[in-house]
């Protein structure tokens, strides 16, 4: 798609109406990661260095409506200062009773409070949406984490008056156009997780577009069973073999090669320590369950992303919260930075789990790109349209 971005935008004294996603961790109201807050830093740099004043709006938790004070955005003000390097002046409400004070007039930046207080945001309603406009002259959407939701701060203002990708934004899309959109060929899609049942529309959309699915984690139990192998007590989703056997067929008709584990490691029980064993797929003791995927599993990954040139990752290998069940993911992602480091590879990764098994296995910061979107970023590899996104079409 084509969408304007900040570089080609007129903004000199303009108000920029600025969504992001600042819906950081906190603790006893502090900043525990802040992350999120340092992704916005460029675009706000940079609407400021091209004379816009930026205008805020973020949500934080799903307060429904309501104010709840546990989700106030005023919780971030201190750190977003910090990270910004500007002043930053935070509005409590949008119902235009009181003056703007001092502050609010003379700050480099302003902060409207938690969006999702007001009904009107995800029911995208109109008048909502006209409000919010009438807050600024331009909009630009930096929260690719929030694209897929339809409402009135990601869809409904874009419609309203001229709109254009932040920093933030403008990355993830280029990163995924390159991944999906018109990847360097041949693509591996790495797709992990406990549930088949969860991603069977990401599974049918990837069979189409890549040249290698690797499957993994309790996924990979599900397809090993519709194969006809024993799985012991391993968590699998057993009336889902028809399912796998049709995304196996699938992946054939398409010419995509799916890569399951042919070697696993198993336990009796499921903690750290844990006493294990690497067995052949075929051979898990009835009394065991599947963790992770063994070393030739791991070889074999190895050579599918040393032929790739293009590689999308969703999802841990095995258990990779406790060890040592982590062996596999940790391996496979440091193969693929090394690959991506030598120039060799172009690696995208997202989803929740994702980016915690990545930062485990030290192999993040080499990526191409790291996604901390976790339902746009699915819904995306899913084929579907993302409406805060279809809304910055030029």
């Amino acid at each position: 798609m084509q969408f304007n971005t900040i570089d080609d935008m007129d903004l000199e004294g303009k108000r920029v109406l600025l969504r992001v996603d600042i819906n950081v961790p906190l603790d006893h109201g502090r900043v525990t990661d802040a992350t999120r807050i340092e992704r916005i830093v460029p675009s706000v740099h940079d609407i400021l260095a091209k004379g816009g004043r930026p205008v805020l709006i973020a949500h934080m938790g799903r307060p429904k409506g309501r104010t709840v004070l546990d989700m106030s955005l005023r919780q971030v003000l201190a750190t977003l200062r910090e990270k910004l390097g500007r002043s930053v002046a935070f509005i409590e409400t949008l119902d235009g009773a009181e003056a703007p004070t001092e502050e609010q007039l003379s700050a480099d930046v302003i902060l409207l409070e938690n969006i999702r207080f007001h009904p009107g945001e995800e029911k995208n309603d109109s008048e909502f949406a006209q409000r919010l406009a009438g807050l600024g002259d331009v909009f630009c959407n930096d929260a690719f984490s929030a694209a897929h939701r339809a409402h009135a701060s990601t869809e409904g203002v874009a419609h309203l008056m001229p709109a254009f990708a932040g920093r933030l934004m403008q990355a993830e899309l280029e990163a995924l156009e390159a991944a999906l959109g018109h990847p360097q060929r041949p693509v591996v899609a790495v797709v992990g997780g406990a549930k088949v049942s969860s991603k069977l529309d990401l599974l049918g959309n990837l069979v189409a577009k890549v040249d290698h699915l690797v499957i993994g984690g309790g996924m990979a139990n599900t397809f090993l069973a519709a194969q006809g192998l024993a799985v012991g007590k391993s968590l699998c989703e057993h009336e889902l073999a028809e399912t796998a056997r049709d995304i196996i067929g699938k992946a054939g008709a398409a010419g995509c090669e799916i890569v399951l584990p042919e070697d696993v490691v198993v336990a009796r029980e499921f903690k750290a320590g844990a006493q294990s064993e690497i067995v052949a797929a075929a051979d898990c003791p009835s009394d065991a369950m599947i963790l992770d995927a063994g070393p030739k599993a791991v070889a074999r990954i190895g050579a599918v992303l040393e032929g790739a040139k293009t590689l999308i990752w969703n999802g841990p290998l095995g258990a990779f919260e406790i060890p040592p069940f982590d062996r596999a993911t940790n391996a496979a992602a440091a193969y693929a930075a090394e690959l991506t480091l030598a120039g060799h590879l172009t690696s995208v990764a997202g989803g929740g789990d994702t980016v915690a098994a990545l930062n485990g296995a030290g192999a993040a910061d080499e990526f191409t790109y790291i996604s901390t979107a976790g339902g746009a970023f699915l819904e995306w590899m899913e084929g579907k349209d993302l409406p805060g996104v279809a809304a910055l079409s030029r």
